[in-house]
């Protein structure tokens, strides 16, 4: 049985690495409905910046950080400078962080496989995808084909919604008009039930997300994504229980 669409019972050894990839699709399309709703308003994003189709679906495929990359088109200088750069850089480098400490969590698993399969696998590595894996995983599941369908559902969606949205941009000019810019902020909170680890450890979203939305409210720009983001990781470091 499959619950909510996201997790899966281990399958058994005599099953082959089609029907494993065929069942990761199965838990990767509930979720792509959501990604996509995203990826409207990033290629309407990247249309609206003067980017070309080619680059846009070139960027949502090597970089697929959605959040990151709405944040590096909506301050995207007319002229760039080396101000600008390293001001891009810098935001989705600290909004993409969170990537580095999933794969780290994800190493019991893939360090299991041959290192073409691990960074392959690590390269598609998204919040979905993640979430996917590690309750499979949980559920005793082992095979990596299973991964790779999921991501590669969660792919094809988020490539069809981006090149969509770069066409029809011009209809999408105000996410919030259509609850596109809750899609994200609804999904992060959705991720929270599974990861919830006690009252102890929500300290560090808690203090992060209050500074985050101080320096929102008196530092212009997104700064308050580095401030939050960097913030909750110290407190959360410094509130961790003892070890025994």
């Amino acid at each position: 049985m499959v619950e909510a669409g996201l997790t899966s019972p281990a399958t058994s050894p005599g099953q082959s690495g089609w029907w494993r990839f065929a069942q990761g699709l199965r838990l990767g399309l509930p979720v792509a409905p959501g990604i996509m709703a995203f990826g409207l308003v990033v290629g309407a994003a990247a249309a609206h910046q003067g980017l070309s189709f080619f680059q846009s679906m070139a960027m949502n495929f090597l970089v697929c950080s959605g959040i990151a990359q709405l944040v590096a088109l909506e301050i995207w200088p007319a002229v760039l400078t080396w101000g600008a750069i390293v001001t891009i850089a810098l935001l989705t480098a600290v909004v993409g962080a969170r990537l580095f400490l999933m794969s780290v969590a994800m190493r019991p698993w893939f360090g299991e496989v041959p290192a073409w399969q691990a960074y392959t696998g690590l390269f598609f590595l998204t919040d979905a995808t993640w979430l996917i894996a590690m309750r499979y995983r949980a559920d005793g599941g082992r095979d990596v084909a299973v991964y790779f369908g999921a991501a590669a559902a969660i792919m094809m969606g988020w490539l069809a919604a981006t090149g969509t949205g770069y066409f029809v941009g011009g209809f999408i000019v105000d996410p919030a008009r259509y609850g596109f810019d809750l899609v994200m902020p609804a999904f992060f909170a959705a991720m929270l039930v599974p990861l919830w680890a006690g009252a102890r450890r929500a300290w560090g979203w808690i203090i992060g997300g209050i500074v985050a939305v101080a320096v929102e409210r008196l530092v212009p720009g997104w700064w308050f994504i580095v401030a939050g983001s960097i913030t909750g990781a110290i407190a959360r470091g410094f509130l961790d229980e003892p070890a025994e």
